[in-house]
């Protein structure tokens, strides 16, 4: 006799459709899928490849926590799930349009052993087919019959061993083997790999108790990979290559893509061990579009529903983004105080002297129905209904572009750079993801130009990296037109496998965005400030969620991720307890003005194979200098301390501290800023101004010069008294830049309007 169970994690998700779905990404994120890790998607990725930019990258990983020596029975893709990766290219048609379905068949090789590997073969080694839908899953084609999956990389003897095992060169060897092409070009790969997400698990669900630096919980930990390289002109909607493109953010290159996992609504389990059957229709159990959505936005309560909700019906979820629960721990007025992890967020409440944008404050909402949005996105006859929907949702005007329609390059969804001080004006773009489909996609302009991964301006804090050069940046500030700033590419548009997405959201949340198109943080003041990049935008630009890397490398080429761990490498395991040295752990880094020093002390513990420590400094928190060098210390635990004794005195110092081994490995320390406002006490005035520009300072024998947008500089002048006024009355209108400087180096610059 059978029993017939209905699957927990799939009849509950029935009846509540019928009757009616961060952090890690989406490792176990809801209470349901946690019971059913085959289904659980863990991670989506979509950027454009770095080797061949005709193409884009799908990825999406499954599996989460998969322990190297997770045997006798390694995890591999489950029977009886369809996986898929959904491609919405065109907002004009409902759904999806076009859909990659995976399944995956298992053959017992030898039942003999109970070995996975013994004597070159596999038991439940594992092949896959591929379809391909391009009419929105009306119809699936075969692209891939019979794909490989390449086995656990259980250890030498298995792998490697030419007697007992598969006798492969290297683990390596398998995985090239395994990558194949679709009949329709498609470049695939199938299998094992490392998890590449990166998080501070244990601080993040310690109610955002966030350690810098922090643990990675997710350290030499597996997953399982689908890995699909598409030309762009297979995923654009009319066929168009990016040489067709009408500009680098060209509207209809925009693509949503998320991946989910479907299983049988019943499942019939055998009472004499034989082979389960499986029935009824297909029901979504794990979805993912944009990271952390479920896990960090979503209420328990609610996640199951979001899992086996589909895009479109997520708008009943809106009001989640609106008025998100972090933004609370970020609020000094509700939770901020009682935790610490995220004091260097605080979102603007009075951005400039007018806008509240905490929980259940009015936002922009006293613009609604104005002039002033007439026009413009938020205007109701465009998006206004949406944007600004009452007068206690915040936080629809910036977070739910990003999650949910994607970001238009529409007024005011540019940078604050060419909007001379308001914020609703026209300013300089720098992403176009928008794709007006009101569901949780991770959205991608496939028309912006690739960052190369070893370009000194890549970083993995993506847009919110090119806003701060848009913004800063000499060669991307003059003006106000479109130009490729490095890290468009970067998430929130697309998702790169080095974007460090917990920071991301966490800055996003704080209102990093807002800031960037000019609604400033608290502390500036129009007129009174001398730039709006203020301590409270520093604390937020320079924060960072604990773990900014992965705990490996990634791949230059196809399928960019690393091999996945070995459960066993000779007498030295490698697992998540790793019997490998300790590294070296910050115990604790602060940099403070002392007089007209730098005062910078840290204490590390754990310190093994350490050598030294060098001081490095910067004026823009970019490029950094080393202004000095201390050897390291051999005992478990041990303080150090340095002094600056030339810092700027009115701009920015950021400071690190590079720790180098004996074997020439390095890492880095948090980033300290120190300020010297009080000593600078410098003053330029009126901004903007149409005859005189005055200048007051409190240091004597400055030097002061006028440059236009182009570099170039117009005249200088000495101000022996520290005050001095600069005549601009034939100067054409523009931005221009005051540099003050001291005989040792610049004091301090500001931008000017020129009216």
């Amino acid at each position: 006799m059978k029993q017939i169970i209905k699957l927990v994690t799939i009849a509950f998700l029935g009846i509540v459709i019928l009757q009616g779905s961060a952090w890690a990404s989406s490792h176990r994120e809801a209470p349901l899928i946690s019971n059913d890790p085959l289904a659980d998607n863990t991670d989506v990725y979509a950027f454009r490849s770095p080797c061949d930019t005709n193409n884009v990258v799908l990825i999406a990983n499954y599996i989460p926590f998969e322990h190297p020596a997770g045997g006798p029975n390694w995890y591999t893709f489950g029977e009886n799930i369809r996986y898929e990766i959904h491609v919405d290219n065109n907002s004009a048609t409902t759904g999806d349009d076009i859909i990659y379905r995976f399944t995956f068949d298992q053959t017992d090789e030898d039942n003999s052993t109970f070995f996975n590997i013994r004597l070159g073969k596999q038991n439940l080694k594992t092949t896959y087919i591929l379809e391909r839908s391009i009419n929105g899953g009306v119809s699936f084609v075969t692209i891939v019959a019979k794909g490989i999956v390449p086995p656990p990389n259980i250890g030498p003897r298995s792998i490697n061993n030419s007697t007992v095992g598969l006798g492969a060169s290297t683990y390596e060897s398998l995985m090239t083997a395994a990558i194949g092409t679709a009949t329709t070009g498609e470049k695939v790969f199938c299998g094992p790999v490392d998890d590449p997400f990166f998080v501070d698990l244990g601080g993040v669900f310690d109610l955002g108790g966030f350690r810098v630096p922090g643990p990675d919980g997710l350290e030499k930990f597996n997953c399982h990979s689908i890995v699909v390289e598409v030309p762009i002109s297979t995923l654009q909607k009319t066929g168009l290559t990016t040489t067709q493109a009408t500009s680098i953010l060209d509207p209809n290159f925009v693509v949503g893509v998320y991946a989910s996992a479907l299983r049988p609504a019943i499942t019939t389990l055998s009472d004499n061990g034989g082979a389960s059957t499986f029935s009824g229709n297909w029901i979504q159990v794990s979805r993912l579009g944009m990271p952390l959505t479920n896990e960090a936005v979503i209420p328990v309560g609610f996640k199951d529903k979001w899992n086996g909700t589909l895009p479109s019906g997520d708008l009943q979820f809106a009001k989640y983004f609106s008025n998100p629960e972090l933004a609370l721990y970020m609020d000094d007025s509700q939770f901020g105080g009682a935790v610490p992890g995220l004091s260097a967020l605080r979102i603007q409440s009075s951005s400039l002297g007018a806008f509240d944008f905490r929980n259940g404050k009015k936002g922009l909402f006293d613009l609604k129905g104005t002039p002033a949005v007439a026009g413009t996105a938020l205007d109701d006859a465009i998006f206004g209904t949406i944007l600004l929907p009452d007068n206690k949702s915040p936080r629809a005007v910036d977070l739910l572009p990003i999650f949910y329609t994607g970001v238009p390059n529409l007024r005011p969804y540019q940078l604050a750079t060419g909007k001379n001080g308001d914020p609703l004006a026209a300013g300089k773009p720098f992403i176009n993801n928008f794709l007006p489909t009101l569901g949780d996609y991770l959205r991608l302009n496939m028309a912006v130009p690739v960052t190369p991964r070893n370009s000194p301006d890549f970083s993995s804090l993506g847009i919110v990296q090119a806003a701060v050069l848009g913004l800063t940046d000499a060669r991307f500030n003059a003006n106000a037109s479109l130009q490729a700033i490095p890290n468009m590419d970067g998430f929130p548009n697309g998702r790169r496998l080095e974007d460090d997405v917990t920071t991301i959201e966490l800055q996003a949340v704080s209102g990093v965005a807002l800031a960037a198109i000019g609604l400033w943080y608290d502390d500036y003041t129009p007129g009174v400030s001398p730039s709006p990049v203020t301590q409270k935008l520093l604390n937020v630009l320079t924060f960072n969620a604990g773990v900014t890397k992965n705990d490996t490398t990634f791949k230059a080429c196809f399928p960019y991720q690393q091999a996945p761990w070995a459960s066993f490498t000779g007498a030295g395991y490698v697992g998540p307890r790793s019997l490998d040295p300790l590294p070296l752990k910050w115990i604790a880094f602060t940099a403070e003005a002392a007089a007209k020093d730098a005062q910078l002390t840290w204490e590390i513990a754990l310190s093994q194979n350490n050598n030294r420590y060098e001081i490095e400094h910067s004026l823009d928190g970019r490029s950094y200098s080393r202004i000095g060098s201390l050897p390291a210390n051999d005992a478990t635990s041990s303080t150090y301390s340095y002094t600056h004794t030339s810092p700027s005195v009115a701009v920015a110092n950021f400071y690190r501290i590079k720790q180098v081994d004996r074997d020439g490995k390095f890492s880095f320390s948090p980033v300290r800023i120190v300020r010297f406002s009080a000593v600078a006490g410098i003053t330029v005035s009126p901004n903007p101004a149409s005859n005189f520009i005055n200048v007051f300072a409190t240091e004597k024998n400055l030097s002061i010069s006028l440059v236009d947008a182009a570099g170039r500089s117009l005249m200088t002048r000495q101000l022996p008294s520290g005050n001095g006024q600069i005549d601009i009355s034939k100067l054409p209108k523009g931005i221009y830049t005051v540099v003050a400087s001291s005989a040792k180096a610049t004091v301090g610059t500001w931008k000017v309007l020129k009216q």
